[in-house]
């Protein structure tokens, strides 16, 4: 931190010019901005609530000046370069310059509580110096080579990922990406069982590749191309199901489906226990248990999609899997076991894996020596840092803090999910449970701008999904249930 601190004298003399130049003393720079923008700290003496906006926690740490392009123009670019298809947050984005922990900072040094991990991918925190270290190390070393040479990086990690599977799940394959682990899964099952039908849930998401997207069930998400023998099976939504909580009734919709809409047999059965896309959506106790049998009595392949849910983000468990009671045939990962970094990977049992070696099966950047020193770096942090332990603290914290705010707030429909993976339903109506759209998008907007960013999920963009680094404290926590609680009495 002694460096930041030497900065800031220097950092307060950059002053705003009003065509976005800075200056220090008498020389001029293109768009420099200073961190005088960030937002008040808090005060351990004053009083925050409904009555007056709360403050964010106090964190020891400066950004640098920023002397990039500014939003407008990095908007301008990105409509005019990238796809159409590429959406944003907020009627006006934020231009995001810097991350540090469970913080953001925008082009002019203000500060944000990040409660959504940038789509709940970083575990240990933005720019965690321990991952860093490992990144820039092997950096210098060798970035990339691909497998068809030996190198140390990816068969440590490889081990140390292997090891904290249950049962005989040890064999990994590395990619990039949650998409590209899902579809090499569903590659596995069909080419192991023999079959090609896949059962998954209303409501999923499993990616947005060609193949995947026949595995999404959300309308929002998905193009009207063929979908490749897929059901789709009722989700086991404890909030909005037709059967609540009880997971023998959404266990007999499977079955029904193999009976009539199947050839009696299926390659396989995916499912994540806590939907992401989906508004943070936790399936049924038991479930999984009930469907593993039916699955697997028919010669399919059981698929756990760990994309968000795993790493110790659901605080009890190391895997969101667990929380259910079952062991999977194939565990699909991304996201978080990267810290930001484009890494993936699918881990199963040696009879399965080996169905692949029928063929050649490569990727050029899976397991690149780089993202394998990261990855393995995240793995030794969680477990440094104790951060599993920490979401179950923090995330019950949490938790009760939204329920108390559910007895204040009618809007507040359900409060649900597990750890630091949760979601906040809104609605106009909690005996209709009808999806509060509009307030949703109003609140949205009124949270980023006391320093909370959110993220907005389910098919009607009514959740917030509430899923930070896990690096969270519970002063972060206590600051946005308050964010909550005066952005809820100004509707």
């Amino acid at each position: 931190m002694g460096f930041h601190r030497r900065l800031l004298p220097n950092a307060l003399r950059f002053s705003r010019h009003r065509h976005g130049s800075c200056k220090v003393g008498t020389s001029s720079f293109p768009r420099c901005s200073s961190t005088v923008a960030t937002p008040r700290e808090s005060d351990p003496s004053s009083s925050s609530g409904p009555a007056s906006p709360p403050h964010l926690p106090k964190f020891d740490y400066v950004p640098k000046p920023y002397c990039g392009p500014s939003r407008d123009e990095v908007l301008r670019k990105r409509k005019e370069f990238l796809g159409p298809s590429l959406f944003y947050y907020y009627q006006k984005p934020l231009n995001i310059v810097e991350g540090k922990m469970q913080y953001l900072f925008d082009e002019d040094g203000k500060r944000y509580l990040d409660a959504f991990a940038g789509i709940v991918t970083v575990s240990c925190g933005h720019c965690h110096p321990e991952v860093l270290d490992a990144i820039f190390e092997q950096s210098r070393l060798l970035q990339h080579a691909t497998t068809i040479y030996l190198h140390h990086a990816i068969a440590d990690f490889a081990e140390a990922l292997a090891s904290k599977m249950p049962g005989n799940l040890k064999v990994v394959y590395f990619v990039n990406s949650g998409s590209e682990a899902n579809e090499l899964a569903m590659l596995m099952a069909r080419l192991y069982s023999g079959n090609l039908e896949m059962i998954s849930l209303r409501n999923a998401y499993h990616g947005g590749s060609s193949s995947t997207i026949g595995l999404t069930a959300v309308n929002t998400w998905k193009y009207p191309i063929p979908q490749g023998e897929i059901h789709h099976v009722m989700n086991p939504d404890p909030y909005r199901g037709v059967f609540g909580a009880d997971a023998s009734g959404y266990a007999q919709d499977v079955q029904d489906h193999i009976d009539f809409g199947t050839s009696g047999k299926v390659a396989g059965f995916i499912a994540e226990t806590i939907q992401g896309v989906g508004g943070a959506v936790e399936l049924a106790p038991d479930y999984l248990k009930l469907v593993y049998d039916i699955v697997r009595k028919t010669g399919g392949v059981c698929i756990a999609d760990e994309v968000q849910t795993g790493f110790g983000r659901t605080g009890s468990h190391y895997w969101g899997f667990e929380t259910q009671g079952v062991i999977p045939d194939i565990v699909t990962m991304a996201k978080g076991i990267g810290n930001g970094l484009p890494l993936g990977a699918v881990v199963t049992t040696p009879e399965i894996a080996s169905v692949l070696a029928q063929k050649i099966q490569f990727n050029t950047f899976g397991g690149n020596p780089v993202c394998s020193a990261g990855g393995h770096a995240v793995l030794r942090v969680i477990d440094k840092e104790k951060r599993q332990a920490h979401c179950a603290d923090v995330g019950s914290h949490l938790t009760a803090r939204f329920r108390d705010l559910q007895q204040r707030h009618d809007i507040i429909g359900d409060v649900r999910g597990r750890g630091l993976m949760l979601g906040i339903e809104l609605v106009t109506d909690r005996v209709k449970k009808t999806p509060a759209k509009a307030e949703t998008a109003i609140l949205f907007e009124k949270l980023r701008e006391l320093g909370v960013l959110v993220g907005k999920s389910g098919l009607h963009g009514n959740v917030f999904k509430i899923n930070p680094p896990m690096c969270f404290t519970k002063d972060d926590a206590d600051f946005l249930v308050e964010a909550m609680d005066y952005a809820m009495a100004k509707l």
